[in-house]
């Protein structure tokens, strides 16, 4: 006979708006039985009641909606972050707050490369730099030509958007002053100078040493250590939202999240640009993989992108431009091949995740969704802007009425608010940066995101930028742009499911759903507003699998 399992919490917070809280929650074969009290729930017959989380608070499982699964990876590489930052492995990388003191952790590693017989060709590949950090100052090869005996050099940058490397490995690269590829940045001389952005120029250098200065390789380990920081973060499903999603990157996926002990649920995205295979072709290799779809492996997004960083100026800005005069940024693909592209997977029943940083490129992506679907009507298609830290009030009313979806990145009011409040935007732009209640207002279904790695994974830390918009240098950006804190908490829960096209299994609490839940110390709805990011987690339960944070599955 299945058992039946009645779990106690001190509050459940079930973002149910019809039965918003209770005090017992029933699961049985890994999905929600019932929601109420002991007696209520005790109608249903024989049970286990488990108090082991008497003395917690339960909501659902957190979904992460824009995130990807080299967050588990990177960490193999070395970390130039400015930022502090803790790795799956609860290792502490302090932050680098000079050019010199990156210049010098890596000659650190060139050293320390050498010392254990590495040859002199071995790629030192770094990752997490970031240069609008350091008032205006760009990283050239004449930083980083100082380290070593020429050792090819690769340092990512934390938004993925651009990479620099050394003058070694431009000329291994066969980078040079003739190469007309957009995105090689050069000096005033005509010669490159080390700065790439975005995908055709940082091929080049991919193409000699593979994807782990970009993408992280797929691995079993990487997975796992994702998964692991899920669970520390409350998160219960997460998306990996750029996967070429190759038979080799399937297999292991399927082989990580096929055991028990990895409590994650992941939706992998296939990259629709710059891949491999056409947008036909591209959609009909999608559609076959969702055969193989399991309750952790759900298969059927499709990732594009239009623009590129609005803090690595690689965005798409409508007038004026850039606060600082920067000229505009990238397409990453051109709109009318964009448009083509959409429609091809649009017509195949597929959902799409749009990349679109700047105002421009949201407007592209607009404009560009609202002549498909007058040519291919579609209900319920749940197409949804990501990032779109840029749109405004009017691009919110258009995508109500084409039944977009917004994930909008919080995140960045902390990591990169001042900077865009100085540099980047300028003051009028950086207060509706992210703009979540402009989104409510206008109707249009809101989640938010810490695209990690590039900001670390975290959702109740999303919703505490959400909630008080403060960077840190004490600016609260957009103060009529807060979320309350439950709309925040359903933005990290329900919302995002909504993007997902999985509400009808995760985000609330109520009969039916699956047993997804985050376990908290503390009630969110109880504790100051600016202590949320501070909110304890004990752990999840991933379709009734309880999952402890630090330690082994029961």
């Amino acid at each position: 006979m299945t058992t039946t399992t009645l779990y106690v919490a001190r509050r459940i917070l079930t973002m149910n708006p019809m039965q918003p809280e209770a005090t017992h929650v029933a699961v049985r074969d890994g999905r929600v039985l019932g929601v109420g009290n002991l007696a209520e729930l005790s109608a249903w017959g024989p049970h286990v009641l488990d108090e082991r989380f008497a003395d917690k608070v339960l909501m659902p499982g957190l979904v992460e909606g824009h995130s990807h699964l080299k967050e588990g990876s990177m960490w193999d590489l070395p970390y130039l972050g400015w930022f502090d930052r803790r790795d799956p492995r609860g290792k502490v990388w302090s932050g680098l707050r000079s050019m010199d003191a990156v210049v010098a952790r890596l000659a650190e590693i060139d050293a320390e490369m050498t010392a254990k017989g590495l040859a002199a060709d071995e790629p030192l590949i770094a990752w997490g730099f970031d240069p609008i950090y350091f008032g205006g100052e760009r990283m050239t090869t004449e930083h980083l030509d100082r380290i070593g005996g020429g050792r090819p050099i690769v340092i990512a940058h934390a938004n993925g958007h651009l990479m620099n490397v050394n003058g070694a490995m431009l000329r291994l690269a066969g980078i040079t002053r003739d190469n007309e590829v957009e995105g090689v940045v050069k000096f005033a001389s005509g010669e490159p100078n080390g700065e790439l952005q975005e995908p055709a120029a940082m091929f080049l250098v991919i193409r000699k040493i593979g994807d782990a200065g970009l993408l992280a390789p797929m691995t079993e380990p990487g997975v796992r250590a994702f998964a692991a920081l899920a669970c520390l973060q409350g998160v219960t499903t997460a998306t990996d939202l750029v996967n070429k999603l190759g038979e080799a990157d399937c297999a292991v996926l399927e082989a990580a999240l096929a055991d028990d002990s990895v409590g994650v649920r992941i939706l992998p995205a296939f990259q629709a640009f710059h891949g491999t295979h056409g947008a036909a072709q591209g959609a009909e290799h999608v559609k076959a993989l969702v055969a193989r779809n399991t309750d952790k492996l759900r298969y059927g997004l499709v990732k594009m992108m239009l623009d590129g960083s609005i803090q690595g100026f690689s965005a798409r800005l409508r007038w004026p431009g850039h606060f600082n005069g920067a000229p505009n940024g990238i397409w990453v693909t051109a709109p009318a091949q964009y448009e083509a592209d959409f429609e091809t997977y649009h017509r195949a029943g597929l959902q799409i995740h749009t990349h679109t940083n700047g105002d421009e490129a949201s407007a592209a992506a607009i404009d560009a969704v609202e002549r498909i679907l007058a040519r291919a009507p579609r209900a319920d298609h749940r197409h949804v802007l990501q990032h779109g830290q840029m749109i405004d009030a009017p691009l919110f009313g258009r995508m109500k009425t084409l039944d977009l979806g917004a994930n909008l990145f919080a995140n960045h009011l902390w990591y990169w608010g001042d900077q865009h409040y100085e540099m980047t935007l300028g003051p009028d732009r950086a207060h509706r940066l992210d703009a979540c209640g402009s989104a409510l207002a206008a109707g249009v279904p809101l989640a938010i995101h810490s695209d990690a790695p590039v900001t670390p994974l975290g959702p109740l830390f999303t919703a505490w930028c959400a909630v008080n918009r403060v960077t840190p240098k004490g600016r609260v950006l957009g103060e009529a742009e807060r979320l309350t804190v439950p709309q925040a908490l359903r933005a990290i829960t329900l919302g995002a499911a909504w993007t997902l096209k999985l509400d009808h299994e995760i985000g609330s609490i109520e009969c039916g759903k699956r047993a997804d839940f985050c376990v908290l110390e503390d009630d969110p709805l109880a504790v100051d507003p600016m202590a949320l990011k501070d909110v304890r987690v004990w752990g999840t339960v991933l379709s009734g699998r309880v999952f402890q944070a630090g330690t082994a599955t029961e």
